[in-house]
């Protein structure tokens, strides 16, 4: 059973910065992609990042390019979203999913990945 649980989220003034891990389990990710999407009130849920287990490549949206770093910790299961220089847009819920598919680059598109967490709160105050 694959399990994937978020944390880090909080309340942070725009300018500032937070850390989301998301923590792996019930299976082996190497030949797979893990990303970070969000959805705000009232509006879909976007892709934000993600990363090729095996390789470390990575995809961001336009939007965060710059400011957001997905990276992960092989040893721990776990992959990190930093944000840094946070807006009041990027205000939203946050879920980490996993896509079981093997594609070197990692997918953008929200219905191929397989596998979600139950999601943290981001609120950036202006």
């Amino acid at each position: 059973q694959v399990q994937l649980v978020e944390s880090g989220g909080g309340l942070v003034q725009a300018g500032g910065s937070l850390r989301l891990s998301c923590a792996a389990s019930g299976r082996t990710f190497s030949r797979n992609s893990l990303g970070w999407f969000r959805q705000a009130p009232g509006k879909e849920r976007d892709f934000v990042a993600a990363i090729f287990w095996g390789g470390g490549s990575t995809t961001y949206a336009d939007s965060v390019k710059g400011r957001f770093t997905i990276s992960r910790d092989n040893a721990k299961n776990t992959v990190y979203l930093q944000m840094n220089s946070l807006k009041p847009e990027d205000t939203a819920v946050y879920y980490c999913a996993a896509d079981t598919a093997f594609r070197r680059v990692p997918s953008i598109r929200r219905e191929e990945y397989d596998y979600w967490g139950q999601g943290t709160q981001v609120t950036v105050s202006s």
